[in-house]
């Protein structure tokens, strides 16, 4: 079984619909500094249990988060006359980007932060996406800067993400924010919104990161590689399984923590997952499905009926990682809003 899995190196793959796919990676996985709050969902009773295993409720701690963040924006307000600031440019009128920056601009305003938006076609110049994100750069009322991906084949991504000043990188891509993260000793500005949700999970729930085998599964920019060093960065011992990871399931069967992130619907089953471990799936599948009114459901990348019954503790999918994706992203928001203004 082993040798003859599949991973892609891309942070997911499509299946049943590509485009049903895309909508739902960016409904759900948006594109988090480091640890915001030291409040915990208790443990006991915010955990469900379903079977033998725990359920970590995602949206329940992303609620949490929210309302957090809503106080602490009240209070900016009240105190120094700040509203934190969000700017998305979108290029191009893809409908699952158009979705996904609509979600951000609601959870913006759920929150009491301030929602600047630019759609440019799909035909504009690189130079023109540039002259906007120059435009926000300079503002001072805007705090957070998220260019939507993907963008128009003619423009280079890179060059175009690099353009983000590194203090208002909320998305936390920037060369300089990964490296840091990946330095003993240094702190990054941002830290990426999904692998800082799966982290804020395992901390509100108790569970000890500390000297810990944990295995992620997938290894993207996006999601797979921040997970690993943020896990470093607890002190855990970490392996990263990927496309030419030899008997992916031995490795990952050795886990206490498993964070799932590769794209392909239940890939790890029942024989993967030793006993008592805590999954974290951050893989959001459309799967056919004909006695669904929509003709597909939601799977993760962890085999949800086969897990429940072996770990001791699991997210579920859709409601794990997904709702802490934007919450982390309005808590980057607030945070470089707060350090713009050495608000305390």
């Amino acid at each position: 079984m082993a040798s003859s899995v599949f991973f892609t190196h891309s942070h997911y793959s499509s299946s049943p619909s590509s485009s049903l796919f895309r909508l739902h990676r960016q409904l759900f996985l948006g594109p988090t500094s480091l640890r915001f709050s030291s409040s915990h969902v208790a443990p006991v009773a915010a955990m469900t249990t379903d079977s033998s295993a725990k359920v970590i409720d995602g949206k329940a701690v992303a609620k949490q988060i929210r309302d957090e963040i809503t106080a602490e924006v009240s209070r900016m307000r009240e105190s120094i006359g700040v509203i934190p600031g969000l700017a998305v440019i979108l290029v191009g009128d893809r409908k699952d980007s158009a979705t996904y920056v609509r979600n951000k601009k609601k959870a913006c305003e759920s929150v009491g932060i301030n929602s600047l938006e630019a759609n440019l076609p799909e035909d504009s110049t690189e130079e023109e996406v540039l002259n906007y994100i120059s435009g926000y750069n300079d503002d001072p009322s805007v705090h957070g800067i998220l260019v939507q991906l993907p963008l128009p084949s003619h423009m280079n991504e890179q060059n175009i993400l690099n353009a983000v000043r590194i203090e208002k990188d909320v998305d936390g891509f920037h060369p300089l924010n990964i490296g840091r993260l990946a330095m003993r000793g240094r702190d990054p500005l941002f830290v990426p919104c999904t692998p800082k949700g799966c982290i804020e999970l395992l901390h509100r729930y108790d569970v000890s990161i500390k000297g810990k085998r944990a295995v992620v599964i997938g290894r993207s920019n996006i999601v797979g590689m921040p997970a690993a060093l943020l896990l470093q960065r607890e002190d855990a011992t970490v392996s990263v399984v990927h496309s030419r990871t030899s008997n992916p399931e031995e490795v990952t069967r050795q886990a206490d923590i498993i964070i799932a992130a590769v794209g392909q619907p239940n890939m790890v089953r029942e024989n993967w997952i030793k006993p008592g471990a805590v999954i974290i799936d951050v893989g959001i599948n459309p799967v056919e499905d004909p006695n669904s009114t929509r003709g597909y459901k939601l799977v993760g990348d962890v085999c949800y009926e086969e897990a429940i019954k072996v770990a001791s503790a699991v997210t579920p999918v859709p409601g794990g990682v997904g709702p802490m994706t934007i919450a982390m992203l309005l808590q980057n928001t607030l945070i470089s809003a707060k350090r713009v203004h050495n608000f305390e």
